[in-house]
């Protein structure tokens, strides 16, 4: 079970198990949820509709335990930033080298070599330029889920969720 001992949560909850709904919800197949740690109306109408399509879960917009249960794992991508040698490195760097590389980022592709340092920095400023989220080159949730054109995915779904952390 991915989410357990879960809290209950609704419409005006914030924080980080706010954070962890939403995570879940943007992995299931409407990934329009956004990870902002606020149960605001859109995650109310995500839940709903997670709800709807997954019989017998009640329809009620708040998230207990059952609706936990049914939710894809919520547990945080990790945190990439200066120095960062996780398995998550090397594929960020393939798909930023391929995604763009200086034609979409506006820098060059460095090597790809499983370690975050000035070159996959730059990158991921650039990168985070052009997903109009804060380019301060560390790649967490916001950068996670800038969406990657009209194909409907992100660098999250991209780079592959095998490495959650939860």
């Amino acid at each position: 079970m991915p989410n357990v001992n879960q809290p209950t949560i609704k419409l005006g909850a914030k924080g980080d198990t706010v954070k962890r709904l939403q995570r879940a919800l943007h992995r299931t197949p409407n990934p329009s949820a956004v990870v902002d740690g606020t149960f605001g109306s859109a995650t109310q109408q995500a839940v709903k509709d997670f709800q709807s399509s997954s019989p017998p879960l009640v329809v009620d917009g708040i998230a207990g335990p059952t609706t936990w249960n049914a939710l894809p794992d919520g547990g945080p991508m990790p945190v990439l930033k200066m120095g960062s040698k996780t398995d998550a490195v090397r594929p960020l760097q393939e798909l930023l080298a391929n995604g763009g590389g200086g034609d979409l980022w506006d820098t060059g592709p460095g090597e790809i070599d499983g370690v975050f340092g000035p070159q996959t920095h730059a990158w991921v400023e650039a990168f985070q330029k052009w997903g109009r989220v804060k380019d301060d080159g560390i790649v967490g949730d916001r950068t996670w889920n800038v969406q990657m054109g009209a194909i409907a995915y992100d660098l999250e779904t991209a780079v592959g969720l095998q490495y959650i952390v939860g």
